[in-house]
């Protein structure tokens, strides 16, 4: 195990015995005890906060090439990257998210030569599914105009989507590779890679779109093309760095040991991330039918990119949260994962907050950064104070979602994802934006809604936890592969 690796495991033991010694001030406790989770959670979360902006500036960046093109460009790529691409992102990033749970908690209870089998077993099962998506994306065309897509920005869009298949198996490496990485509170490394790639990525997209002329396929091309530089990066620094060198020790024939089994679990922590990003984009495709499908799609697609880039804030700190749940509860420590996930709650929210103030300032402005029609950008400032809030709502709703793959719940928040999403939020939204004629944000008014249920629902629970029956189911898992081929969570739920 690394220096840092040792520090964690030292830190984690003595937030721990500060919480509970009841000798010391409730004062004092939560005063010493959260500085040391502040030096913790500022390791964890700001690197991985880094890194998932710029990668998210990425598809932001490509979409911004494509709109400079034109209007029906910037619709395509809206309608490409969120409608086609996100079913893509949703269903390999759930599939890898149950190895965070497995890496996370092997990892708090030292066991560490799992980490790297079961970082194999997820890409295996990820690359498999891979095949599926790219006849998918490759049948794009078809399958937007029979959703009642515009025939003409559906023909843009998929020659966007055609160049995006690359970037489908990048995914299948990379969402496994990270979580195996922020398991072990590896996390800088990955901003730095992933801040070389997006040099190379504006470069190469300014050359292939306006220079080469390849237009919209050339935009898409290099975002595949940025993609692989990450995962590439990403492994050897794993191969090569000292840090690993007790998870990972090399490819493995256990890699394809019981993997019927780790696709069924892979395919429960799927479900709960996919239904929520199909969420969004559904939106999308349902701002299509709209009217003016073209006006509607240019502002929700600027709103909801801007939000997405918000919301990277806050899935680094989820993915904070997720690995120092995963890790306390892993080495038996309930009070410090509850005070973990108070912590990072308090600190997501007052980011969100502030960065909800500043949008709101630049409603009039910000719509310019993506192109230049006068009518989007009136869209975009009429759908700012719907974004202003969705933005203070997403700076805790990932935090509850990042706890429930470090204490394993995937299988119960999918659940409440299908009522709050597909039973109130998507009906709610289509009433709103026909039937009383409010269009994008009757729509977003919807999407809201359901948000804001699933948050409701998510914080009870999550307040009402019991942290020590948690830290026993942590150890059953733990204990069921005696022959180190069992994934910890087999016949879980």
């Amino acid at each position: 195990m690394s220096i840092s690796g040792e520090s964690s495991h030292g830190s984690r033991k003595q937030l721990e015995r500060i919480l509970t010694d009841a000798s010391i001030p409730i004062g004092n406790r939560v005063r010493r005890a959260g500085l040391i989770e502040m030096r913790m959670l500022v390791k964890l979360a700001v690197p991985a906060v880094v890194a998932y902006m710029i990668n998210y500036l990425m598809s932001m960046s490509t979409q911004i090439f494509s709109g400079h093109l034109g209007n029906l460009e910037l619709a395509a790529a809206s309608l490409g990257n969120t409608g086609i691409q996100v079913f893509a992102y949703g269903l390999l990033l759930g599939m890898g998210s149950a190895v965070e749970t497995l890496c996370g908690q092997a990892y708090g209870a030292q066991q560490y030569e799992m980490l790297g089998i079961y970082l194999q077993r997820s890409a295996v099962v990820l690359l498999i599914w891979g095949i599926p998506l790219a006849v998918i994306y490759s049948f794009s065309r078809q399958i937007l105009i029979l959703l009642g897509e515009s025939p003409d920005i559906a023909k843009a869009a998929s020659i966007f989507v055609y160049g995006l298949i690359p970037q489908i198996f990048a995914y299948a490496l990379n969402f496994p590779i990270t979580k195996f990485m922020q398991a072990q509170s590896i996390v800088a490394p990955s901003a730095y890679i992933s801040a070389g790639a997006l040099l190379v990525h504006l470069v190469l997209s300014w050359l292939m779109v306006y220079k080469v002329g390849l237009g919209l396929l050339g935009a898409s091309l290099v975002l595949s093309i940025s993609w692989w530089i990450i995962v590439c990066g990403k492994f050897l620094y794993i191969v090569m760095s000292p840090e690993c060198r007790c998870t990972w020790t090399g490819f493995t024939w256990q890699a394809f040991v019981g993997l019927p089994k780790f696709f069924k679990l892979s395919a429960a922590s799927a479900v709960m991330l996919c239904l929520e990003t199909w969420y969004f984009q559904i939106i999308v495709l349902i701002a299509g039918l709209l009217e003016n499908p073209e006006l509607a799609l240019d502002s929700l697609s600027v709103c909801m990119t801007i939000s997405g880039w918000v919301l990277m804030i806050s899935f680094g700190f989820n993915a904070a949260v997720s690995v120092r749940v995963s890790n306390e509860l892993g080495a038996g420590n309930p009070k410090s994962a509850a005070f973990s996930v108070f912590m990072v709650m308090m600190l997501s929210s007052l980011i969100s907050i502030i960065m909800a103030i500043v949008i709101m300032c630049l409603r009039d402005r910000i719509s310019y950064v993506f192109t230049e029609g006068e009518a989007v950008s009136q869209a975009v400032s009429d759908l700012c104070p719907l974004l202003a809030a969705s933005i203070i709502l997403s700076g805790i709703q990932p935090i509850m979602s990042g706890v429930a793959v470090g204490c394993g719940w995937q299988k119960f928040v999918a659940y409440v994802n299908v009522g709050c999403y597909y039973f109130v939020g998507i009906p709610l939204g289509v009433l709103l934006g026909f039937k009383f004629s409010l269009g994008a944000k009757g729509i977003w008014g919807g999407m809201l809604g359901g948000t804001c249920m699933q948050f409701l629902i998510l914080l009870s629970v999550t307040i009402r936890t019991d942290w020590h029956k948690e830290v026993e189911a942590a150890n059953k898992r733990l204990n069921k592969w005696d022959d180190k081929t069992k994934p910890l969570l087999e016949n879980e739920n």
